[in-house]
């Protein structure tokens, strides 16, 4: 076994190695950019090296630098977790040449299944079955068309060389092809070097569903059952479970063996995934390889009761599988979620910003029957604390939540009630939308497919509902609660410096005012001896402080107990009570606090990103929905339309410009 190791990753993936690594007295050296200098990965790691600025193709894609990294520390091996480097054969080969272990497949199994086109060729041979498309070399726009029309519409576009939903485009007609076409290879240029594309035709209502394979370099190969990843957005991932619902053992056992056959193909080692697109009538076609550990690898683990990260250093060091493929059982049923800096509500855009205040839960809290696979019912992969940004320059993923039932219908339960106790403030994030998708009735039901979210707008994305009389009343003892009582002065006895609301001869009234969106909304307070009678609208009550411990809090009001946490975040005023995040913009009257600038005909640039493509000219005429400009950020497209009919006055920016989030992009009139 290895006494060190580097691992050649960030974020959450590194945690989650170096605790592994540490369970098995493995020293672990981390590597980190200009803006990783303080990430939690850095601390958790035995040493650590600078790699480079803060752009992922200057530090943590720098092969080079890597392995200078390894070799000066003295690392035996390298993790390379997954994204950068991970499936990268010439890295693989580098360290291979400086007698330096990667923990991970040869580089010539990484090749072989690193394009998607070569690899369903490879697939055609070991009698793994395909979707029907093409996948040759011809990229002529005029070909892949004819190609296009030949397979049917739908057609689903991706880039060769892809991963993680980029470079992939759904045409639904022949007239939209080469639009789709040259977005799909500018995406596909710009996050991997290379443009070239393959066609499939488009399932209407498939699964996503894939087998977590293992090989050692003994000839053993066993497959650790399946995870269900239909639920997705963009094209990337959102909610995972293992084992998939509805399986049959006969299905599984076709898909295992259809899975190691592929991994057998290209002469496989270590942890491997392959992903299959299944119909609802449980045929199923091979999609692609991924040659690493996957980001939802800890479902497998929950029901498997095996550390994965465990068996990649074994194997890496030459050991044999722990396991036969007859000693791996299934036990209960587990379920991973993504926690995102994005807004789903603003088609899952990124969301850029520090975690001023973050509270994860509390897995004691969390107690099921004995799990003969996992110890704990609850489980968080994080890379983050709170006080940490959240940078354009790398994925927005905050956390990994997993929990574990006896049965879907308990995992389902246990990951509900995690979802409500996790808060976050500073950013956005998809944590409310997980909550509804977790328990929409096509999710609970296991109606699944890959368009779930697209199926079920109206569920998972409601129209916002302004805050409650409830939420409100939380936000306003909230703010009387946190400010001083006593002032200086009133410590030595001074009545009038008092501003806990005692008055005289009559009692103190104050009126909060809130905006919530762009709705106003107030609340009366009138101070009494004992708590303060509350009015906003047609609903009043009388509240009591029942308790306060931090940003938690308890009242009673006219009875009723009123729960919640409150973080007051300069004028922001965030509720969590129930299964909800009231956003509250308190104005303060002492800071004069005004309305928001009216951004009346102007654009706005979303997040921090390039302009690759305008679409309009000067004087132009347009209509609502009408595409202006494409952004490139954090790898990917988004295309700016026109909010209403107008036309377009002005264009601020050219092609190739970078710009910060909130700048005017153009001059639009209504």
């Amino acid at each position: 076994m290895f006494t060190k190791i580097l691992i050649a990753n960030r974020g959450e993936i590194a945690c989650r190695v170096a605790a592994t690594a540490r369970r098995m007295g493995v020293k672990t050296v981390a590597v980190y950019s200009d803006a990783d200098v303080d990430a939690r990965h850095v601390a958790l790691c035995d040493e650590s090296v600078p790699v480079g600025p803060a752009a992922a193709k200057e530090s943590y894609l720098r092969a080079d630098k890597i392995i200078a990294a390894a070799l000066a520390s003295g690392a035996q091996a390298v993790h390379p977790g997954y994204g950068f480097l991970s499936e990268n054969a010439g890295f693989a080969q580098a360290c291979a040449d400086a007698g330096i272990a990667f923990i991970g497949p040869p580089a010539s199994a990484i090749e072989a299944m690193g394009s998607k086109s070569a690899a369903k060729t490879l697939m055609e041979k070991a009698g793994v079955p395909l979707v029907p498309g093409y996948h040759g070399d011809e990229q002529d726009a005029e070909f892949l068309q004819v190609q296009a029309d030949r397979i049917g519409y739908p057609v689903l576009l991706k880039a060769s060389a892809g991963g993680g939903g980029k470079g992939m485009r759904i045409v639904e007609h022949s007239a939209d092809f080469k639009a789709a076409l040259a977005s799909c290879k500018r995406e596909a240029i710009s996050s991997f070097g290379d443009d070239k594309v393959l066609l499939e035709k488009y399932l209407t209502r498939p699964r996503h569903i894939e087998i977590q394979v293992f090989a050692d370099t003994h000839g053993n190969c066993v497959y650790l059952f399946e995870r269900d990843c239909s639920v997705q957005r963009r094209h990337q991932k959102v909610l995972e479970e293992a084992p998939a619902p509805g399986m049959t053992a006969e299905r599984r056992r076709a898909m295992g063996e259809a899975a190691v056959a592929a991994a057998r193909a290209v002469g496989y080692v270590g942890a491997g995934t392959v992903e299959f697109i299944a119909n609802q009538d449980g045929s199923f076609y091979f999609m692609e390889m991924n040659t690493r550990l996957q980001v939802e690898h800890p479902v497998t683990e929950m029901i498997t009761g095996q550390d994965l990260v465990e068996w990649q250093l074994r194997v890496a060091s030459g050991e044999a599988l722990p396991l036969r493929q007859d000693e791996l059982a299934i036990h209960g049923h587990a379920l991973e979620a993504r926690i995102y800096a994005e807004n789903p509500d603003n088609n899952f855009l990124p969301s850029i910003g520090r975690l001023r205040h973050l509270r994860m839960p509390d897995a004691a809290t969390f107690t099921l029957g004995d799990n003969p696979a996992h110890p704990a019912p609850v489980r968080i992969d994080s890379g983050v604390r709170a006080g940490d940004a959240i940078s354009p320059f790398y994925d927005p993923m905050i956390a990994k939540l997993i929990v574990w039932g006896r049965d879907r219908e308990e995992a389902l339960a246990q990951m509900a009630a995690a979802l409500t106790h996790y808060q976050v403030v500073g950013l956005t994030t998809n944590i409310a939308f997980l909550k509804r998708l977790v328990q929409s009735r096509a999710f609970a039901t296991a109606d699944l497919d890959t368009g779930l979210i697209e199926r079920n707008q109206d569920v998972l994305f409601p129209a916002p509902q302004p805050a409650s009389f409830d939420e409100l009343a939380l936000a306003s003892v909230a703010l009387v609660l946190t400010e001083p009582r006593y002032g200086a002065a009133a410590k030595a006895g001074d009545p009038w410096a008092r501003t806990d609301g005692w008055r005289m001869n009559m009692p103190l009234r104050r009126r909060f005012h809130f905006i919530d969106r762009e709705a106003p909304l107030d609340m009366a307070v009138c101070y009494q001896a004992q708590g303060w009678m509350l009015a906003q609208g047609d609903a009043s009550g009388q509240a009591t402080l029942v308790r306060h411990e931090g940003t938690d809090y308890a009242i009673r009001v006219d009875g009723r107990l009123v729960r919640g946490a409150v973080v007051i975040d300069g004028e922001e005023v965030h509720v969590f009570a129930g299964e909800r995040h009231a956003r509250l913009r308190y104005i303060d009257p002492l800071l004069h606090a005004g309305e928001a600038e009216d951004e009346g005909g102007r654009l706005t640039a979303p997040m921090p990103g390039k302009i690759v493509a305008i679409l309009v000219g000067k004087d132009d005429a347009v209509v609502k929905g009408t595409p202006l400009l494409i952004m490139e950020a954090m790898k990917m497209e988004h295309t700016i339309t026109a909010p209403r009919d107008g036309v377009v006055l002005e264009l601020l920016y050219a092609t190739g410009d970078q710009v910060e989030e909130g700048v005017q992009l153009l001059s639009f009139q209504a």
